[in-house]
């Protein structure tokens, strides 16, 4: 079974993805945030900077959001020039300033223009495509005539996050849409959705036993042991995410200069992992309304160990 990291938009960027491969590693696949080529806007060199192999210890999976064929193919070339000879294509986000300009999860409401880009991008790139998708926009109904699209072209791997765009994250992920995805398939088939724990993994294992691939997104930030936990190795400790965290403090504000970003982007990682401190509400607290970088360091210095 293949391990993937999701991408997460402003918190998996290359100095996180580096930092995890040292520290916890154990992950097949890194996915970077997404990248939108347009038809009028140049792809810059800083856009790319993080897909940049001279950035990244191992070369993640390249995601784009994309409205038409055209630009899809124009970056496919660009990106090929850099050693990159796959593009996984962003169907899922629910982001309302994404959906409004018919990207991410927002392209699922006109099958007709889908099935039409899909024909575009198939026929003019030879790059693989790799499709990430939710069940439908506003009902899981839907479903049954997206996989008929998806089932029309060569895609490389489909992977699944069975909600529609209306629940957001919310809920339980739809596991009869998933159903629909994992016996009418006819290419490879990864989950997404819910994996925070290691019997998660195993419980959906037991039911699909020729899924291919398995996709873990706010889990893998909440618990960066996730992956060796899933392959047999150790639990996380308390003192493994301090690490973590005093190494990407290092590096961010090595790389942004600013005690407050480098802050944000912390704070942001650290409301994940204070899942695994459900108790520690006083903590959390201190870590929320940490000012300084030293506020959230002695805040997360009290931590207990974990069992």
């Amino acid at each position: 079974m293949n391990l993937y990291f999701a991408p997460l938009e402003g918190i998996t960027t290359y100095t996180f993805r580096n930092t995890h491969r040292e520290l916890f590693g154990l992950c097949d696949e890194y996915y970077a945030p997404f990248i939108v080529p347009t038809d009028n806007e140049k792809i810059s060199l800083k856009t790319l900077r993080d897909i940049s192999p001279e950035k990244n210890i191992q070369n993640p999976k390249v995601q784009v959001m994309c409205t038409t064929a055209s630009a899809f193919c124009e970056f496919s070339k660009k990106i090929k020039t850099i050693g990159y000879n796959e593009v996984n294509l962003n169907l899922g986000c629910p982001s309302g300033t994404v959906v409004k300009k018919s990207r991410g999860s927002g392209a699922l409401k006109d099958t007709d223009s889908l099935d039409r880009f899909f024909d575009g991008i198939f026929s003019g790139t030879d790059i693989k495509i790799t499709v990430k998708t939710r069940a439908g926009f506003y009902s899981h109904d839907e479903f049954e005539s997206l996989m008929n699209i998806y089932n029309k072209y060569p895609i490389k791997e489909l992977i699944v996050h069975p909600r529609v765009r209306e629940e957001y994250y919310k809920g339980e992920p739809n596991m009869e849409s998933f159903d629909k995805a994992y016996y009418k398939t006819n290419t490879k088939l990864c989950y997404n959705g819910n994996i925070y724990f290691v019997s998660d993994y195993l419980n959906l294992c037991n039911k699909y036993k020729n899924l291919n691939s398995v996709m873990i997104g706010r889990g893998a930030v909440r618990n960066p042991a996730i992956f060796r936990e899933i392959k047999g190795g150790e639990p996380l400790k308390t003192e493994e995410l301090i690490r973590f965290s005093k190494l990407l403090e290092e590096r961010y504000f090595a790389l942004l200069d600013s005690d407050r970003y480098t802050l944000h982007r912390l704070k942001e990682i650290w409301i994940y992992a204070m899942d695994n401190y459900k108790d520690e509400k006083k903590i959390l607290k201190a870590v929320k309304k940490s000012s300084k970088l030293s506020e959230l360091n002695s805040a997360i210095e009290n931590l207990p160990y974990l069992k």
